[in-house]
């Protein structure tokens, strides 16, 4: 009861074209409704009383004066109660795209469709009087929205205690506690991917002689700490150097390079990160963004390592010693000449305070990797965009045949696929089954398969289940994620996994712009990540209708 969560950005703000922040987003509104806007529904049924509308453009309307959405869909179709606020003068920029005249118009735009809050831009305070007495806004529709504010503020108890968690004390007990700072080191451990393991090199051993920690970021206090840190204090961040010291042997030698800076032209620096690296059992390499390199209105052209990273990789490729990449960015990078020849390779994105903790208890096998991609790594950035929920096409990518959708240069597949992340220990997939080979409107379909831990750790994995519309009204993408289970198990244990699914799970957004499923085959697949799956078939045997508005 501490927190309103606000669901944002409302909506499609991930579309922007040319991966530039504030863009047009220019979509069909079937893939607004399919793609964009379930994770919000979502948000909102379980428990978001907040929505704040994003700064794009949508199909030539922004969204902070867009009535489908702030009205027809977030309130009539889906029944939202709460109230929704504006981005940062995301009001008055509609005046940039060219939706409103002035001010006083982007007032009564944004109101009349559906927006209760105006943050920073001061159209409302300034102009909402006026347009009531010219009555281009109705005092039903202000009354309306400040219903909508002072419903959430009573349901939190604001009026009767407006500073109910300003307390200096509780403040000063709980920042950086033992058990907050606990809760940081196990979201960090959870959020990196092992990405590459060749040989089993890692985990490494805690006693080896000299271990080269290399690299920009392998120091760096700032950059764990990510893009809107605000105030964030470097100084409560665990680099990877730290982090590593704390876990080896006494005896263990943690020597230290930085071989360049992020984004440096100048390569002054590699022969002692050379030399270091040569007098090491095993190099780890530190490289990526900076903190301020990602996150709002930090886009970049190219998804390359920044400065001369690149060009100190090969440099330390070629001492011949075994190298453990560690990657800190907010982005997928293409790193194609990495994993091609590198040993190792770990996701670590921007950990927070408990980065160093974090990395070198994945290191040193403490912790043993599980998570996995939330998003598909690209061989290069032609290949952007690239997801696996993609359509086939009339010309599906054949590499035999000249004539289908398919570069001349590079494979169609990712480097790493959604839903990828290696572990320590091996899983077995096997047996899988499905309860009947058909289903009714309102029946369930069972689906089960058997996970065994065929590897030397106890470990975690994440099963993920994927679905197929083989033939649509509208055509249908090659898989889209329906189900996902974490699960738990020591070294030969073997565990059955189900799933259950419905026909609410088969349906899209069809001609009408209403949501309907249809009978048909469908494809089912269970698997480790989005390409490495089994897979069966069940058929859905539409009784009644089930289009929704």
């Amino acid at each position: 009861d501490n927190i309103i969560a606000c669901a944002k950005h409302f909506a499609a703000y991930g579309g922007a074209e040319g991966g530039r922040d504030y863009n047009t987003v220019d979509i069909p509104e079937r893939t607004l409704r399919d793609v964009y806007l379930p994770p919000f529904k979502s948000a909102l049924d379980a428990g978001a009383e907040t929505f704040m509308a994003s700064f794009n453009e949508i199909d030539g309307v922004p969204s902070s004066g867009n009535k489908l959405l702030l009205n027809e869909i977030l309130r009539n179709e889906w029944g939202f109660k709460g109230f929704v606020v504006s981005d940062w003068n995301s009001i008055g920029e509609m005046i940039n795209h060219g939706f409103a005249s002035d001010l006083k118009d982007a007032a009564s735009i944004s109101i009349n469709a559906g927006l209760d809050m105006d943050m920073e831009s001061r159209s409302f305070i300034a102009n909402l009087a006026e347009l009531v007495k010219e009555k281009k806004v109705s005092e039903e529709t202000i009354d309306l929205s400040v219903k909508r504010i002072l419903r959430i503020k009573f349901k939190f108890g604001l009026f009767d205690k407006p500073f109910k968690y300003c307390n200096k004390e509780r403040e000063t007990k709980n920042i950086m506690s033992q058990e907050v700072q606990n809760a940081a080191l196990e979201v960090a451990k959870r959020s990196i991917v092992l990405l590459k393991n060749s040989n089993s090199l890692l985990p490494l051993k805690k006693d080896l002689s000299k271990i080269a920690v290399i690299g920009p970021l392998a120091d760096s206090k700032q950059d764990p700490l990510g893009p809107w840190a605000a105030v964030g204090n470097p100084n409560d961040v665990v680099t990877i150097v730290e982090g590593i010291k704390k876990l080896v042997t006494p005896k263990t030698e943690v020597l230290f390079s930085k071989g360049c800076d992020i984004e440096d032209t100048s390569t002054d620096n590699f022969d002692d990160a050379v030399k270091t690296a040569t007098e090491s059992d095993v190099v780890i390499l530190c490289i990526g963004e900076r903190e301020n390199m990602t996150g709002e209105a930090n886009n970049r052209s190219t998804l390359d390592l920044p400065g001369v990273q690149q060009k100190l990789a090969e440099e330390i490729y070629k001492t011949g010693k075994p190298v453990v990449v560690i990657l800190m960015n907010g982005r997928p990078l293409s790193i194609e000449w990495i994993d091609r020849n590198m040993s190792a390779i770990v996701e670590a994105w921007f950990l927070g305070i408990k980065s160093g903790d974090a990395i070198a208890e994945v290191l040193f096998g403490d912790y043993n990797p599980s998570g996995k991609l939330p998003v598909s790594f690209p061989r290069t950035v032609g290949q952007i965009p690239i997801y696996y929920n993609h359509k086939n096409t009339g010309r599906p990518g054949n590499e035999r045949n000249r004539f289908t959708s398919k570069y001349l240069d590079l494979p169609l597949t990712p480097l790493y696929p959604f839903g990828f992340g290696l572990s320590y220990t091996n899983f077995e997939y096997s047996d899988l089954k499905l309860s009947s080979p058909e289903i009714s409107d309102e029946q369930e379909l069972a689906v089960s398969v058997n996970i065994k831990n065929t590897g030397n750790f106890d470990g975690e994995e994440v099963v993920q289940l994927y679905v197929q519309d083989l033939v649509g009204s509208v055509t249908r993408p090659v898989k889209e994620l329906k189900r996902f289970k974490k699960i738990f198990l020591k070294k030969d244990e073997e565990q059955e996994v189900s799933f259950k699914i419905s026909e609410k799970d088969l349906r899209f957004t069809g001609h009408e712009m209403t949501s309907i499923s249809e009978s048909g085959e469908f494809k089912v697949y269970v698997g480790t990540n989005s390409a490495d799956v089994m897979e069966s078939r069940f058929k859905l045997v539409k009784t009644i209708s089930s289009s929704l508005k």
